[in-house]
Protein backbone atom coordinates (compact mmCIF):
# COMPACT_ATOMS: atom_id res chain seq x y z
CA UNK A 1 0.00 0.00 0.00
CA UNK A 2 2.81 2.40 0.88
CA UNK A 3 4.70 1.41 -2.23
CA UNK A 4 1.68 2.08 -4.38
CA UNK A 5 1.19 5.43 -2.77
CA UNK A 6 4.82 6.47 -3.32
CA UNK A 7 4.67 5.39 -6.95
CA UNK A 8 1.53 7.44 -7.44
CA UNK A 9 3.18 10.48 -5.91
CA UNK A 10 6.26 10.11 -8.14
CA UNK A 11 4.10 9.67 -11.26
CA UNK A 12 2.03 12.71 -10.37
CA UNK A 13 5.19 14.73 -9.83
CA UNK A 14 6.59 13.62 -13.20
CA UNK A 15 3.33 14.50 -14.91
CA UNK A 16 3.37 17.88 -13.27
CA UNK A 17 6.90 18.56 -14.42
CA UNK A 18 6.03 17.43 -17.92
CA UNK A 19 2.94 19.59 -18.01
CA UNK A 20 4.86 22.57 -16.71
CA UNK A 21 7.54 22.07 -19.37
CA UNK A 22 4.90 21.77 -22.09
CA UNK A 23 3.16 24.86 -20.83
CA UNK A 24 6.43 26.79 -20.71
CA UNK A 25 7.35 25.52 -24.20
CA UNK A 26 3.98 26.56 -25.61
CA UNK A 27 4.25 29.87 -23.82
CA UNK A 28 7.69 30.57 -25.26
CA UNK A 29 6.58 29.55 -28.76
CA UNK A 30 3.43 31.66 -28.50
CA UNK A 31 5.32 34.63 -27.13
CA UNK A 32 7.99 34.42 -29.86
CA UNK A 33 5.31 34.07 -32.53
CA UNK A 34 3.39 37.00 -31.19
CA UNK A 35 6.61 38.99 -30.96
CA UNK A 36 7.43 38.21 -34.59
CA UNK A 37 3.95 39.15 -35.76
CA UNK A 38 4.08 42.31 -33.65
CA UNK A 39 7.44 43.24 -35.16
CA UNK A 40 6.19 42.67 -38.70
CA UNK A 41 3.03 44.64 -38.04
CA UNK A 42 4.97 47.40 -36.33
CA UNK A 43 7.48 47.58 -39.19
CA UNK A 44 4.67 47.79 -41.73
CA UNK A 45 2.93 50.50 -39.74
CA UNK A 46 6.15 52.49 -39.41
CA UNK A 47 6.80 52.16 -43.15
CA UNK A 48 3.28 53.35 -43.96
CA UNK A 49 3.52 56.19 -41.46
CA UNK A 50 6.93 57.30 -42.72
CA UNK A 51 6.39 56.89 -46.45
CA UNK A 52 2.62 57.44 -46.70
CA UNK A 53 3.10 60.16 -49.31
CA UNK A 54 5.11 57.83 -51.59
CA UNK A 55 2.49 55.09 -51.20
CA UNK A 56 -0.26 57.58 -52.01
CA UNK A 57 1.57 58.66 -55.18
CA UNK A 58 2.27 55.09 -56.30
CA UNK A 59 -1.22 53.73 -55.60
CA UNK A 60 -2.98 55.39 -58.60
CA UNK A 61 -0.24 54.18 -60.95
CA UNK A 62 -0.52 50.64 -59.64
CA UNK A 63 -4.30 50.78 -59.99
CA UNK A 64 -4.16 52.09 -63.55
CA UNK A 65 -1.56 49.51 -64.58
CA UNK A 66 -3.67 46.79 -63.00
CA UNK A 67 -6.71 47.87 -65.00
CA UNK A 68 -4.97 48.61 -68.29
CA UNK A 69 -2.36 45.83 -68.30
CA UNK A 70 -3.16 43.35 -65.56
CA UNK A 71 -6.76 42.55 -66.47
CA UNK A 72 -6.21 42.23 -70.26
CA UNK A 73 -3.17 40.03 -69.56
CA UNK A 74 -5.15 37.71 -67.29
CA UNK A 75 -8.03 37.68 -69.77
CA UNK A 76 -5.69 36.91 -72.65
CA UNK A 77 -4.07 34.02 -70.81
CA UNK A 78 -7.51 32.62 -70.01
CA UNK A 79 -8.70 32.93 -73.63
CA UNK A 80 -5.56 31.15 -74.84
CA UNK A 81 -6.72 28.12 -72.84
CA UNK A 82 -10.13 28.02 -74.55
CA UNK A 83 -11.52 27.57 -78.07
CA UNK A 84 -13.05 31.07 -78.23
CA UNK A 85 -13.79 32.52 -81.65
CA UNK A 86 -16.32 34.92 -83.12
CA UNK A 87 -18.92 32.16 -83.43
CA UNK A 88 -19.02 31.06 -79.80
CA UNK A 89 -18.29 34.20 -77.75
CA UNK A 90 -21.03 36.21 -76.05
CA UNK A 91 -22.57 38.74 -78.43
CA UNK A 92 -25.63 40.85 -79.06
CA UNK A 93 -27.57 40.68 -82.31
CA UNK A 94 -30.11 43.46 -82.20
CA UNK A 95 -32.11 43.01 -79.02
CA UNK A 96 -31.12 39.37 -78.68
CA UNK A 97 -28.24 38.36 -76.42
CA UNK A 98 -26.36 35.14 -77.17
CA UNK A 99 -24.35 33.65 -74.32
CA UNK A 100 -20.81 32.37 -74.77
CA UNK A 101 -20.43 28.67 -75.58
CA UNK A 102 -16.66 28.33 -75.82
CA UNK A 103 -14.98 25.70 -73.66
CA UNK A 104 -11.77 25.26 -71.72
CA UNK A 105 -9.32 23.11 -73.73
CA UNK A 106 -6.08 23.52 -71.75
CA UNK A 107 -2.81 23.75 -73.68
CA UNK A 108 -4.19 22.52 -77.01
CA UNK A 109 -3.78 25.96 -78.62
CA UNK A 110 -0.13 26.15 -77.59
CA UNK A 111 0.53 22.67 -78.94
CA UNK A 112 -1.14 23.57 -82.25
CA UNK A 113 0.70 26.91 -82.65
CA UNK A 114 4.12 25.57 -81.68
CA UNK A 115 3.66 22.59 -83.99
CA UNK A 116 2.69 24.78 -86.93
CA UNK A 117 5.57 25.57 -89.36
CA UNK A 118 4.14 29.10 -89.65
CA UNK A 119 5.24 29.87 -86.09
CA UNK A 120 8.86 29.01 -86.83
CA UNK A 121 8.79 31.07 -90.03
CA UNK A 122 7.37 34.09 -88.24
CA UNK A 123 9.82 33.68 -85.36
CA UNK A 124 12.88 33.48 -87.61
CA UNK A 125 11.92 36.57 -89.59
CA UNK A 126 10.99 38.45 -86.40
CA UNK A 127 14.43 37.73 -84.92
CA UNK A 128 16.19 38.72 -88.15
CA UNK A 129 14.10 41.90 -88.39
CA UNK A 130 14.80 42.80 -84.75
CA UNK A 131 18.54 42.14 -84.86
CA UNK A 132 18.96 44.02 -88.14
CA UNK A 133 16.96 47.05 -87.02
CA UNK A 134 18.57 47.34 -83.58
CA UNK A 135 22.10 46.81 -84.89
CA UNK A 136 21.85 49.35 -87.71
CA UNK A 137 20.02 51.84 -85.50
CA UNK A 138 22.68 51.58 -82.79
CA UNK A 139 25.59 52.04 -85.19
CA UNK A 140 24.02 55.02 -86.97
CA UNK A 141 22.79 56.54 -83.71
CA UNK A 142 26.25 56.25 -82.15
CA UNK A 143 27.87 57.78 -85.25
CA UNK A 144 25.51 60.74 -85.27
CA UNK A 145 25.83 61.19 -81.51
CA UNK A 146 29.61 61.40 -81.83
CA UNK A 147 29.28 63.94 -84.62
CA UNK A 148 26.83 66.10 -82.67
CA UNK A 149 28.96 65.92 -79.54
CA UNK A 150 31.55 68.15 -81.23
CA UNK A 151 31.48 71.91 -81.39
CA UNK A 152 30.61 73.21 -84.86
CA UNK A 153 28.46 75.88 -86.39
CA UNK A 154 24.75 75.06 -86.72
CA UNK A 155 24.87 72.10 -84.33
CA UNK A 156 21.50 72.96 -82.79
CA UNK A 157 19.84 73.02 -86.22
CA UNK A 158 21.30 69.62 -87.10
CA UNK A 159 20.05 68.22 -83.81
CA UNK A 160 16.54 69.47 -84.46
CA UNK A 161 16.57 68.07 -87.99
CA UNK A 162 17.69 64.64 -86.79
CA UNK A 163 15.13 64.56 -83.98
CA UNK A 164 12.29 65.51 -86.37
CA UNK A 165 11.38 61.89 -87.34
CA UNK A 166 10.78 61.24 -83.65
CA UNK A 167 8.33 64.14 -83.41
CA UNK A 168 6.24 63.11 -86.42
CA UNK A 169 3.48 60.57 -85.65
CA UNK A 170 4.52 57.09 -86.67
CA UNK A 171 1.63 56.40 -89.04
CA UNK A 172 2.30 59.69 -90.87
CA UNK A 173 5.94 58.72 -91.39
CA UNK A 174 5.01 55.26 -92.62
CA UNK A 175 2.48 56.62 -95.11
CA UNK A 176 5.09 59.10 -96.37
CA UNK A 177 7.55 56.27 -96.92
CA UNK A 178 4.85 54.22 -98.62
CA UNK A 179 4.46 57.03 -101.12
CA UNK A 180 8.24 57.21 -101.60
CA UNK A 181 8.38 53.45 -102.25
CA UNK A 182 5.52 53.48 -104.78
CA UNK A 183 6.67 51.53 -107.83
CA UNK A 184 5.08 53.73 -110.48
CA UNK A 185 4.88 57.21 -108.95
CA UNK A 186 7.29 57.04 -106.03
CA UNK A 187 10.04 59.64 -105.72
CA UNK A 188 12.75 57.01 -105.25
CA UNK A 189 11.95 55.27 -108.54
CA UNK A 190 11.64 58.64 -110.29
CA UNK A 191 15.18 59.46 -109.17
CA UNK A 192 16.42 56.05 -110.31
CA UNK A 193 14.65 56.45 -113.63
CA UNK A 194 16.39 59.78 -114.14
CA UNK A 195 19.71 57.95 -113.76
CA UNK A 196 18.74 55.27 -116.25
CA UNK A 197 18.07 52.60 -113.60
CA UNK A 198 14.97 50.41 -113.85
CA UNK A 199 12.24 50.83 -111.25
CA UNK A 200 12.73 48.81 -108.07
CA UNK A 201 9.72 46.84 -106.75
CA UNK A 202 10.23 48.13 -103.22
CA UNK A 203 7.00 46.75 -101.77
CA UNK A 204 6.13 44.14 -104.39
CA UNK A 205 9.14 41.84 -104.08
CA UNK A 206 9.67 39.83 -100.84
CA UNK A 207 13.38 40.67 -100.56
CA UNK A 208 12.96 44.37 -101.35
CA UNK A 209 9.94 44.55 -99.03
CA UNK A 210 12.04 43.24 -96.14
CA UNK A 211 14.73 45.77 -96.92
CA UNK A 212 12.11 48.53 -97.05
CA UNK A 213 10.51 47.79 -93.68
CA UNK A 214 13.94 47.61 -92.04
CA UNK A 215 14.93 50.94 -93.60
CA UNK A 216 11.77 52.66 -92.38
CA UNK A 217 12.05 51.29 -88.86
CA UNK A 218 15.71 52.34 -88.67
CA UNK A 219 14.77 55.83 -89.81
CA UNK A 220 12.14 56.02 -87.07
CA UNK A 221 14.45 54.60 -84.38
CA UNK A 222 17.59 56.66 -84.96
CA UNK A 223 16.43 59.82 -83.10
CA UNK A 224 15.82 57.97 -79.83
CA UNK A 225 19.11 56.10 -80.08
CA UNK A 226 21.02 59.25 -80.98
CA UNK A 227 19.57 61.34 -78.14
CA UNK A 228 20.17 58.62 -75.54
CA UNK A 229 23.75 58.01 -76.64
CA UNK A 230 24.43 61.75 -76.92
CA UNK A 231 23.40 62.13 -73.29
CA UNK A 232 25.78 59.32 -72.38
CA UNK A 233 28.63 60.93 -74.32
CA UNK A 234 28.14 64.25 -72.56
CA UNK A 235 28.41 62.51 -69.18
CA UNK A 236 31.94 61.25 -69.95
CA UNK A 237 34.54 63.62 -68.42
CA UNK A 238 36.47 65.54 -71.07
CA UNK A 239 39.64 65.23 -69.00
CA UNK A 240 39.87 61.57 -69.96
CA UNK A 241 40.10 62.44 -73.66
CA UNK A 242 42.62 65.19 -72.98
CA UNK A 243 44.84 62.87 -70.95
CA UNK A 244 44.63 60.13 -73.57
CA UNK A 245 45.46 62.58 -76.35
CA UNK A 246 48.49 63.84 -74.41
CA UNK A 247 49.65 60.23 -74.03
CA UNK A 248 49.52 59.83 -77.80
CA UNK A 249 46.34 57.77 -78.10
CA UNK A 250 44.79 57.77 -81.55
CA UNK A 251 41.13 58.64 -82.22
CA UNK A 252 40.25 54.96 -82.53
CA UNK A 253 42.02 54.14 -79.25
CA UNK A 254 40.19 56.94 -77.47
CA UNK A 255 36.89 55.70 -78.88
CA UNK A 256 37.61 52.09 -77.94
CA UNK A 257 39.01 52.62 -74.45
CA UNK A 258 37.07 55.68 -73.27
CA UNK A 259 33.88 56.18 -75.30
CA UNK A 260 32.62 52.61 -75.48
CA UNK A 261 33.24 51.78 -71.77
CA UNK A 262 31.70 55.12 -70.80
CA UNK A 263 28.57 54.33 -72.81
CA UNK A 264 28.18 50.76 -71.59
CA UNK A 265 25.37 51.43 -69.11
CA UNK A 266 23.41 53.64 -71.52
CA UNK A 267 24.01 51.25 -74.42
CA UNK A 268 22.71 48.24 -72.53
CA UNK A 269 19.52 50.08 -71.63
CA UNK A 270 18.75 51.45 -75.10
CA UNK A 271 19.52 48.13 -76.75
CA UNK A 272 17.08 46.37 -74.43
CA UNK A 273 14.34 48.95 -75.03
CA UNK A 274 14.92 48.99 -78.79
CA UNK A 275 14.78 45.20 -78.93
CA UNK A 276 11.44 45.06 -77.12
CA UNK A 277 9.96 47.88 -79.22
CA UNK A 278 11.17 46.44 -82.52
CA UNK A 279 10.03 42.93 -81.66
CA UNK A 280 6.51 44.33 -81.24
CA UNK A 281 6.68 47.00 -83.96
CA UNK A 282 3.24 46.58 -85.46
CA UNK A 283 2.65 49.93 -87.30
CA UNK A 284 5.63 49.77 -89.67
CA UNK A 285 4.91 46.26 -90.91
CA UNK A 286 1.14 46.55 -91.09
CA UNK A 287 0.87 50.04 -92.57
CA UNK A 288 3.73 49.67 -95.03
CA UNK A 289 3.27 46.14 -96.41
CA UNK A 290 0.38 44.59 -94.42
CA UNK A 291 2.65 41.61 -93.98
CA UNK A 292 3.12 41.19 -97.74
CA UNK A 293 3.82 40.55 -100.44
CA UNK A 294 2.14 37.32 -99.51
CA UNK A 295 3.25 36.83 -95.92
CA UNK A 296 6.94 37.54 -96.43
CA UNK A 297 7.16 40.41 -93.92
CA UNK A 298 4.70 39.04 -91.36
CA UNK A 299 6.11 39.09 -87.81
CA UNK A 300 4.71 37.51 -84.66
CA UNK A 301 2.66 40.49 -83.54
CA UNK A 302 1.06 41.06 -86.95
CA UNK A 303 0.23 37.36 -87.12
CA UNK A 304 -1.57 37.65 -83.78
CA UNK A 305 -3.51 40.63 -85.16
CA UNK A 306 -4.38 38.70 -88.30
CA UNK A 307 -5.80 35.79 -86.29
CA UNK A 308 -8.02 38.10 -84.23
CA UNK A 309 -9.25 40.62 -86.82
CA UNK A 310 -8.63 39.46 -90.40
CA UNK A 311 -9.05 35.69 -90.74
CA UNK A 312 -12.55 34.26 -90.84
CA UNK A 313 -13.79 33.12 -88.44
CA UNK A 314 -11.78 35.36 -86.16
CA UNK A 315 -9.96 33.11 -83.71
CA UNK A 316 -9.56 35.00 -80.44
CA UNK A 317 -8.09 32.01 -78.60
CA UNK A 318 -5.30 31.44 -81.12
CA UNK A 319 -4.57 35.18 -81.26
CA UNK A 320 -4.28 35.23 -77.47
CA UNK A 321 -1.97 32.23 -77.68
CA UNK A 322 0.33 34.11 -80.06
CA UNK A 323 0.28 37.08 -77.70
CA UNK A 324 1.20 34.99 -74.66
CA UNK A 325 4.04 33.33 -76.59
CA UNK A 326 5.38 36.75 -77.59
CA UNK A 327 5.33 37.81 -73.95
CA UNK A 328 7.15 34.64 -72.88
CA UNK A 329 9.82 35.10 -75.54
CA UNK A 330 10.48 38.68 -74.44
CA UNK A 331 10.60 37.63 -70.78
CA UNK A 332 13.14 34.92 -71.59
CA UNK A 333 15.21 37.43 -73.56
CA UNK A 334 15.09 39.94 -70.69
CA UNK A 335 16.19 37.31 -68.16
CA UNK A 336 19.07 36.12 -70.33
CA UNK A 337 20.06 39.71 -71.05
CA UNK A 338 20.02 40.55 -67.34
CA UNK A 339 22.15 37.54 -66.49
CA UNK A 340 24.71 38.46 -69.14
CA UNK A 341 24.88 42.00 -67.76
CA UNK A 342 25.45 40.73 -64.24
CA UNK A 343 28.30 38.54 -65.49
CA UNK A 344 29.87 41.66 -66.98
CA UNK A 345 29.54 43.48 -63.66
CA UNK A 346 26.63 45.67 -64.74
CA UNK A 347 23.71 46.14 -62.33
CA UNK A 348 20.23 46.10 -63.83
Amino acid sequence: MAADTSQSVVKAADDGVGNDSAVRGRSRWTDSGNTGNTRNTGGLRRALATHWYAWAMVAPVVLVLGVIIGWPLVRGIYLSLTDANERNVARDIGARHIDATYEFIGLDNYTAVLGDPVFLQRLVWTVVWTVACVSITFVLGLTLANMLNRQFKGRAAYRMALILPWAVPGFVSVFAWRFLFNRDNGILNKVLDGGGIAAVPWLDDPTWAKFSVIAVNVWLGIPFMMVALLGGLQSIPGELYEAAEMDGASAWQRFRHITLPGLRAVSMTVILLSTIWTFNMFPVIFLLTRGGPGDSTEILVTQAFREAFITSPRDFAVSATWGVLILLLLMIFALVYRRSLRKQGEVW
